[in-house]
């Protein structure tokens, strides 16, 4: 098997971040000026990993610090130089969509593109194409392999039969905190009660880690730390029109085809997230997209016949609730309760009044955008496999020279 490791990596001109709600705003991205960023901490992690032959990084940047931003993300992967990295940019992308674009020209957005937790997803999974891997393992720039064996872990299982003869095509693995912690983190507060998924998440994730098999069937994808194979990253692609949670609702699409992920209980990653996040009410209203989005993706992929059943039940305790019309009424309240003892009072105002009524609409109008593109990727995963072409033109543009003058 050769597995390529890959990388988002968010980029800004300094700490502040984009609108309420508005697309391309992260949740966090490294200021250009950071002297420590955290992709340096990431790739100095994978230097002592066992079998990488090639990083892949993609470059998300704000278009007024996209050279400043080249330049540091080039520098930091020039001192990993035995990774074998390559910085997918503006120019790289750009080499990707001009083979693809005619096959999704009718479609509403870019599906594969450096802006959108989605779209990134996809242009990781078609740089990889490109070359030929396959297996893909997703890993996030704030987070650190913690042994030698990472990478064997991360391929452990993966394109074998589970002992019911299931194929195990997709695995996730887990993140621990600072804390050295699995768990989320218990929240009390009387405005966060409705809202956390504590309760459920940590139910789940006690089930799978103290199960003595160590690969089990997952209602959860950790998108940090997941191992995709070829057979299915070439058939299914990641929804490119939802505002954030990619990772778990690519867990839905794969099941809907009829491919199961898979828990490894021995695999896991540090998280070691940087101070300057987003605000809690962007987070907030992309997730109100996200959740209302999801229910109507879900009743209208059950709608097809050739499509897996997947309903809110057989994804208990975690994110079964959240997948169903009830998650309204959370919304709502949370909003509500926040409005009246935070501190960002007129922003989840403006949710109450605006912004889940557009939520609302924007799912009942995309939510079959993504049946749409998924139908046509594996005629695009196919069409750049192992592309010798587009193999020139990413190294030509995305290798880092040792040693630049210019950077």
């Amino acid at each position: 098997m050769d597995p390529v490791i890959v990388i988002p990596s968010y980029w800004a001109e300094s700490k502040s971040h984009g609108r309420l709600g508005e697309r391309g705003s992260y949740d966090y991205s490294t200021p250009t000026s950071k002297p420590l960023p955290e992709l340096e901490m990431c790739l100095s992690s994978l230097e002592q990993v066992r079998g990488v032959s090639r990083v892949i990084v993609l470059l998300v940047a704000a278009p007024s610090c996209v050279a400043s931003a080249r330049a540091r993300v080039n520098s930091i992967c020039r001192s990993h130089m035995d990774l074998n990295p390559i910085v997918i940019g503006d120019e790289g992308a750009a080499a990707i969509q001009e083979q693809c674009a005619s096959m999704y020209a009718k479609l509403r957005g870019d599906p594969i593109a450096l802006r959108g937790y989605g779209a990134i997803r996809n242009m990781g999974l078609a740089v990889a194409s490109a070359f030929g891997h396959d297996a893909v393992v997703f890993m996030d720039d704030d987070e650190v392999a913690l042994s030698e064996d990472y990478l064997i872990d991360a391929v452990y299982g993966l394109d074998s039969l589970t002992r019911q003869d299931l194929p195990i095509l997709a695995k996730s693995g887990y993140y621990v905190d600072v804390r050295s912690s699995p768990y989320a983190q218990v929240q009390t507060e009387w405005c966060e009660r409705l809202w956390s998924k504590h309760v459920g998440f940590n139910e789940m994730m006690r089930r799978y880690l103290t199960s003595p098999t160590r690969i089990l069937r997952s209602s959860y994808l950790c998108g940090g730390c997941c191992s995709i194979h070829a057979s299915a990253f070439t058939r299914v692609p990641f929804d490119p029109y939802i505002t954030r949670g990619e990772d778990l609702d690519y867990l839905l699409d794969l099941r809907a085809n009829g491919i199961d992920v898979w828990f490894d209980n021995a695999w896991h990653v540090r998280m070691q997230p940087p101070e300057e996040a987003a605000s809690t009410p962007s987070i907030f209203i992309q997730d109100v997209y996200r959740w209302f989005y999801e229910y109507r993706k879900l009743e209208a992929m059950n709608a097809r016949r050739d499509l897996r059943t997947i309903t809110p039940e057989s994804l208990m305790p975690y994110p079964g609730p959240w997948l169903t019309p009830q998650v309204r009424s959370r919304v709502t309240a949370t909003a509500i309760r926040r409005a009246l003892v935070g501190r960002d009072r007129s922003d989840y105002l403006r949710i109450l009044r605006t912004g889940c009524g557009e939520a609302d609409r924007y799912a009942r109008e995309a939510s079959t955008r993504y049946l749409s593109f998924a139908t046509i990727w594996p005629s695009i995963a196919s069409s750049i496999w192992d592309s010798h072409y587009l193999q020139r033109e990413l190294l030509s543009t995305g290798a880092p020279a040792k040693g630049s003058p210019h950077e």
